[in-house]
């Protein structure tokens, strides 16, 4: 959902679902919500942990405005920034990460290396597509200046490669703070980070879990699914996903049976829109009223370009082994 890392296509599918801050009292955490607008890329949830040596920072959205929110509330609190966390490379969760270090020096880069094949594979490739619709004429003056900032994040990739690889899932303390970091292999990018609090009941899932519909452009589907059964395995009371609303337990275990029978539907010989419509009702409670057909839309496409496709197509994203 991205001119330069989700379709276009599906942006402009996209039905607003607000940009407002959250803040859990006492609860360690503070959620600056994504937006999700139409004609426009979307900017992921990011999230503020409350931690010893300052605030460790998840995901830093893409679009200014929300850049300035999360330099704002540093502001506020009165305390730096004292490490950032990407759950994965897509620039509606990355692209701030250089202007919020530069105000925050000093601030570590915690994520995988994927970012790595993303340099290599996806991104020449989205980049070209971009630079063909800017040069049809078809782009407004937000959208040029969406794709141009896109490609400023692709020319400064060292602003994207972690300076804390984070290779295998375990115990980390970042920024005095202990966490679990969990590393998810060929999911919806070749390698996500999840971040266990175990203490606070706390899940941060990045894009495993989105609402209202999964963003599969750089997704191994069965590589998802088996990231979702190991959070379905860890003990939460909260969770929250890389764009839409905090989960509780059963609302996340609703979400992934939904994305579960997509999969499943799209595997079988059902009819592609048969299995659009199953995603619209299986995930009903998570689709915004009156956002429904352009949601089934959406997942008619995802089955199209990911599901369906070619094999060779389909493997793109995912190792040629048997799902270690």
């Amino acid at each position: 959902m991205d001119s330069t890392i989700k379709p276009f296509l599906a942006a402009c599918l996209a039905l607003a679902a607000g940009a407002a801050a959250a803040s859990e009292p006492d609860s360690g955490h503070h959620l600056v919500r994504g937006s999700f607008e139409p004609n426009r890329g979307p900017d992921g949830n990011s999230i503020f942990l409350d931690a010893p040596e300052g605030l460790i920072l998840i995901d830093t959205g893409r679009h200014p405005a929300h850049r300035d929110r999360l330099l704002a509330h540093a502001r506020e609190r009165g305390r730096p920034i004292a490490a950032v966390i990407n759950t994965h490379w897509h620039l509606d969760h990355s692209t701030g990460n250089a202007e919020i270090r530069a105000a925050h020096p000093g601030a570590p880069l915690y994520a995988t290396t994927a970012i790595e094949g993303a340099l290599r594979g996806f991104f020449p490739q989205s980049r070209a597509a971009a630079q063909r619709f800017l040069e049809s004429g078809e782009a407004t003056l937000e959208q040029r200046a969406e794709i141009e900032r896109g490609f400023r994040v692709m020319d400064d990739p060292d602003s994207l490669r972690p300076t804390r690889p984070v290779t295998q899932s375990g115990e980390m303390n970042i920024a005095g703070r202990r966490l679990r970091v969990n590393v998810a292999r060929f999911a919806a990018t070749e390698g996500d980070l999840w971040i266990h609090d175990p203490e606070a009941g706390l899940i941060i899932a990045g894009d495993l879990v989105v609402a209202p519909v999964p963003f599969m452009d750089t997704a191994c589907p069965e590589g998802w699914r088996r990231a979702l059964d190991e959070i379905a395995a860890t003990p939460f009371t909260l969770l929250i996903p890389g764009h839409g609303e905090p989960m509780n337990r059963d609302q996340f275990l609703a979400w992934r049976s939904a994305f579960g029978n997509l999969l499943d539907c799209a595997a079988s010989e059902r009819v592609r829109d048969e299995c659009a419509a199953g995603w619209q009702r299986d995930a009903a409670a998570f689709i915004p009223s009156g956002s429904e057909a352009r949601m089934g839309q959406i997942a008619a496409y995802y089955i199209d370009t990911r599901l369906r496709s070619a094999p060779e197509e389909r493997q793109r994203y995912c190792p040629a082994r048997d799902g270690t």
